[in-house]
């Protein structure tokens, strides 16, 4: 997980994005041994995160999502800016999300060939060159945008392992009723001073309920917190799940080109 939950002033995804890329057969996964529990993680929680990430590595699957980030402005006075956001991932290539929030609407779709990215606001938008995967577009996405999506672990390859990155503890600290199901409340302490909870539903699946990321050591102590429903693994998303429009009149605008001379 590392430091891919940013705490921005923007809000998540603070324009509408649509990211075009190749499409390209995955290679076929060789067969991999059990995690080890790593040292300071109990054997219940890594067991936990290792499930949810076997969980939401299938290769389509949708949810949605409500957020609410708690940063501290220029007086020291903290805000709170509340998003609503509906995902629908196809692996290896294919990503839309649909964003609500304080801070306006925005969307995020990746699909073949070549990347938008629209400022709904300034109705403007630019291109940018697309990975050929959906982790990998999302690092782009931030490095060249600098647009923050932060529930990017999720839709890693290996969410399991994403989740863990930096992780120095872990624990399972209770058992709790989330809309009637039994649900893990898990503990994480990472590197940084920061500080993850989720509450995964006590099931196989061991889908995410809940998660809130607290940054410690930040003026105020920021944090993220995200609660989800409506999970989907026999969703079949068509091809119009991924189709993007800007709107009429966007203006399209130049990007710096990326380091190396690359544009």
């Amino acid at each position: 997980m590392e430091l891919r939950y940013v705490m921005a002033a923007a809000g998540v995804l603070a324009c509408g994005l649509v990211v075009l890329i190749p499409s390209l057969t995955p290679a076929a996964r060789a067969a991999e041994p059990a995690k080890p529990t790593q040292p300071g993680i109990s054997a219940e929680a890594n067991a936990a995160i290792q499930q949810m990430g076997k969980t939401l590595s299938a290769n389509e699957f949708s949810v949605q999502a409500r957020t609410i980030r708690v940063r501290q402005d220029d007086d020291g006075q903290p805000l709170h800016i509340f998003h609503t956001m509906k995902v629908i991932a196809h692996r290896p290539d294919r990503l839309s999300i649909h964003v609500t929030g304080d801070d306006g609407g925005e969307r995020l779709v990746l699909r073949r060939q070549d990347g938008r990215h629209l400022r709904a606001k300034e109705n403007k938008y630019a291109r940018i060159a697309a990975p050929n995967n959906i982790e990998a577009m999302l690092d782009a996405v931030t490095e060249r945008l600098h647009v923050d999506f932060p529930l990017a672990d999720f839709l890693d390859a290996d969410p399991g392992k994403s989740f863990l990155s930096g992780v120095t503890s872990g624990r399972e600290v209770d058992t709790v009723t989330i809309d009637g199901n039994p649900s893990r409340h898990l503990f994480f302490s990472q590197a940084g001073g920061i500080e993850l909870e989720a509450w995964l539903d006590k099931t196989e699946q061991a889908v995410p309920r809940r998660l809130i990321v607290t940054y410690r050591l930040l003026p105020g102590q920021p944090n993220f917190i995200a609660e989800f429903s409506d999970w989907n693994f026999s969703a079949h998303p068509s091809d119009t799940e991924f189709v993007f429009q800007p709107p009429a009149g966007a203006k399209e605008v130049a990007l710096a080109p990326e380091k190396g001379g690359n544009k």
